[in-house]
């Protein structure tokens, strides 16, 4: 059954280090419902020579199926190798991909896990055998269910409510989801009253309802407990297809855009939503994949089970419809309010009733038909959410601007190279996301768009990371400061009319400008001066020789949070000493000749650090402070020999990034003084650092031996590839396997976004560590 612990079993044994030894290479892969046999080949192809440190072939999306076959049976043919199949849905997947797993005799595995019995019966020639996963103990369902339903009391249950916990721990069969899903639930009831009601509701359902799995109604009751709009946000989840990451400000801005968040005085619809998405996953409803530097959940998932039970209700409720190639629509009666399209190319017809359309959200793998992106538009009169993101799409139809209650338009890493002219027309637009397209200028008519909430602009130059020409900003045209309502505005192109212009914007919370000339100084610190609500503020100079001035500042606004300055900096301005709220700081180019560390040791909520080409000088010293600093990264200084930490400096630390220094030859004095570091990631470092650490005789090897993940992350020809060189991995031979800095379940959710989203690898784990691509840097 779904969330038996199938999953969690099978990576604990494909994490196990005996397991790791045995084989040459791996390749874990999520098939999931429905899958295209050639992008699993490919799946397994990338991860097998990945593996084996190989360069992955390049140009594998335009591999024929027989190329492809024969290139992994070449491959595996004198190989041991071990591969997990994970979530298996279908009864030939065996059939179909045996074909290319060579049944050697080096002694190869292959691991499925499947809730369907047909499946695991299936005869797989080779000699299988079945393992059933065993509901937990008692006691093991116990300690769980208190862990998640008594936080509050150090889990442990209360005497009055002992007798009614052990109940509903009997209820759920042994079974982990359940059990979690449970604890979650009644983790929100303190009084022995509101325990009763809730567990009489279960009740009923469990006994009464004999159609529905136990499971499926125990999330029912989790489900029909929570409040009105959470249950609409809850159900909107589905619209994204299966293991899909989902960002947390990309669901917050839609869950307002769709009008789900209520008004609270003193708080925004943002901050709302947020509250919002944390509630759900405290309820075990979605699952936290990644955290922000904030204590947030940066990014979520649903589980599969929990993704049914949604699709279910959304059919029963008309909520939505779900549009997949292979099994068509959920459903087609009735007129349909949301739609989201799952499939390898958007040549989809279109339905009757679809005049009622509100919210309109495209999966493709494939180049999309622009004609049929058109037709889809243009009948959509009502739509308030567009998200188009990701999808191949090269131009916007002309008649989007006529979507007068349009609220969402989201264009993200879409290969749109301009807007229309006339797109103040949608006056209602609240968030415009054209970041990472080719657009280039923005046109005369977004002035015009007076409820724009979120303007997000940016450019990335992949290959210029860790360097000056990475960011690039958008040329935003005259009248800007007519945009009154927006809070997000980035990353705009400077000059001497939109400096002056974003004198009035004081009710920006985040600002991104690039292009900075000097003679912009007074005009652009007045502004963040008088900018009060500002949390976020990014500022990049016009060249890379260019100073960048900012001590024209003469406070900083009391909230800032997250701070980036790009370009060379005469000196550390005197106003960083008032940073007291900053979690986040990134100086890039600053190319100082005095120690900047004494300017930042003491800033109190510092929690992440990224010095990028900041110090010119051979030595960097951590001698105090930076006590709750927890991410540290140093990259691009040329000239550094030797950094230096002084026991007790940053005793939180979590993660440290080192990065194309080139004449850093040794790990930093102090490390084994770091004792919760998890993790040292070494970019583009020279060999004969890597040798220290790496060789079981290695100078540096005692320093890191405490730290449980070092890797090394250099370039090849095809891109980026990792080995982890620490010490937890004396015995296996540097030449064979590959270890990455992912668990199988993060491999799990990048590799099920990446099949269900077309293919589309931007937010894979595969580009330089440190760097959230989410965020500028």
């Amino acid at each position: 059954m779904g969330g038996s612990g199938k999953t969690t079993l099978i990576a604990k044994t494909y994490n196990c280090e005996i397991i790791k030894r045995h084989f040459e290479c791996s390749a874990w892969i999520t098939v999931s419902q429905t899958y295209s046999i050639e992008d699993l080949f490919r799946s397994f192809i990338r991860q097998f020579y990945e593996a084996a440190k190989q360069a992955v072939p390049l140009d594998l999306i335009t591999t024929s199926y027989r190329q492809l076959v024969e290139m992994l049976v070449n491959f595996l043919e004198r190989k041991r190798y071990v591969v997990v199949l994970d979530d298996v849905w279908d009864t030939e997947l065996w059939n179909n991909i045996k074909v290319a797993l060579p049944n050697s005799q080096y002694g190869c595995r292959v691991i499925i896990t499947t809730r369907m019995e047909d499946i695991a019966a299936k005869s797989f020639e080779a000699g299988s055998n079945i393992h059933h996963i065993k509901p937990m103990e008692e006691i093991e369902a116990w300690t769980l269910f208190c862990m998640k339903a008594f936080p509050w009391n150090a889990s442990r249950s209360p005497q009055e409510l002992e007798d009614l916990a052990k109940d509903v721990v009997v209820k759920c069969q042994g079974l982990p989801l359940a059990v979690v899903s449970l604890g979650g639930l009644f983790s929100t009831k303190r009084s022995e009253l509101e325990w009763k009601t809730s567990y009489n509701g279960l009740n009923w359902e469990l006994s009464n309802n004999s159609i529905l799995q136990p499971i499926k109604s125990i999330l029912l009751v989790s489900y029909n407990d929570l409040p009105y709009r959470l249950k609409h946000c809850f159900l909107y989840c589905c619209l994204f297809p299966e293991d899909y990451v989902i960002k947390r400000k990309r669901l917050a801005r839609l869950w307002v855009a769709e009008g789900f968040v209520e008004k609270v005085r003193g708080l925004t619809p943002e901050e709302i939503a947020d509250r919002y998405l944390v509630e759900l996953i405290r309820r075990s409803l979605l699952q936290m994949v990644e955290t922000d530097g904030f204590g947030l959940p940066k990014a979520c998932k649903m589980h599969d089970m929990l993704r049914e039970l949604a699709i279910s209700k959304s059919e029963e409720e008309n909520f939505c419809a779900l549009y997949d190639e292979r099994t068509g629509v959920t459903r087609q009666e009735g007129a349909i309010r949301r739609l989201s399209i799952q499939a390898s190319r958007a040549e989809i017809k279109l339905w009757e009733d679809m005049t009622q359309l509100r919210s309109f959200h495209l999966f493709v793998s494939d180049d999309a038909d622009p004609t049929t992106i058109n037709k889809f538009v243009s009948g959509f009169r009502l739509l308030r959410v567009l998200d188009l993101q990701d999808a191949p799409i090269e131009l916007l139809p002309d008649h989007i601007v006529t979507l007068f209650n349009l609220r969402y338009l989201n264009l993200k890493r879409t290969r749109i190279k301009k807007l229309p002219e006339p797109i103040g027309r949608l006056y209602n637009l609240e968030t415009l996301n054209i970041s990472q397209t080719q657009v280039v200028v923005l046109p005369n008519g977004i002035v015009n768009l007076k409820n724009l909430k979120f303007l997000l602009s940016y450019r990335l130059n992949e290959e210029m990371i860790y360097d000056f020409g990475y960011v690039c900003g958008t040329q935003f045209p005259r009248k800007l400061s007519t945009l009154d309502k927006l809070q997000f505005l980035g990353c705009v192109e400077a000059d001497s009319f939109v400096v002056k212009e974003i004198r009035s914007m004081t009710q920006l919370v985040r600002l991104y400008i690039s292009n900075i000339e000097g003679s912009h100084e007074e005009d652009l610190c007045f502004a963040i001066q008088n900018m009060p609500l500002l949390r976020q503020l990014s500022v990049k100079a016009a060249e890379e020789d260019q100073i960048l001035r900012m001590d024209a500042l003469k406070s900083p606004p009391p909230f800032l949070e997250e701070l980036v300055l790009i370009g060379k900096l005469g000196n550390i301005p005197q106003w960083f000493q008032a940073l007291q709220n900053l979690r986040r700081l990134t100086l890039l180019g600053s190319r100082l000749r005095d120690d900047p560390l004494s300017h930042l040791e003491a800033l109190p909520n510092l929690r992440r650090l990224d010095l990028a080409k900041v110090y010119e000088e051979q030595n960097l010293e951590f001698e105090n402070g930076f006590s709750n600093l927890e991410n540290l990264g140093i990259y691009n200084c040329s000239n550094l020999q030797r950094i230096t930490i002084a026991m007790g400096v940053m005793p939180g630390i979590r993660q440290l990034g080192i990065g194309s220094c080139g004449m850093l030859t040794e790990v930093p004095s102090g490390i084994k003084h770091l004792t919760k570091l998890e993790k040292l990631l070494l970019v583009n470092v020279g060999e004969d650092l890597v040798k220290r650490i790496e060789e079981p005789s290695g100078v540096d090897r005692p320093n890191v031996q405490h730290i449980p993940f070092v890797g090394y992350f250099y370039q090849t020809s095809s891109g980026w590839s990792t080995r982890n060189i620490s010490s937890f991995f004396d015995s296996i031979p540097t030449e064979k396997g590959l270890d990455t800095t992912d668990t199988p379940e993060e491999t799990k959710s990048q590799e099920g976004k990446e099949e269900s989203s077309g293919g589309n690898s931007k937010d894979k784990i595969s580009s330089k560590p440190g760097l959230n691509k989410e965020r500028l840097p």
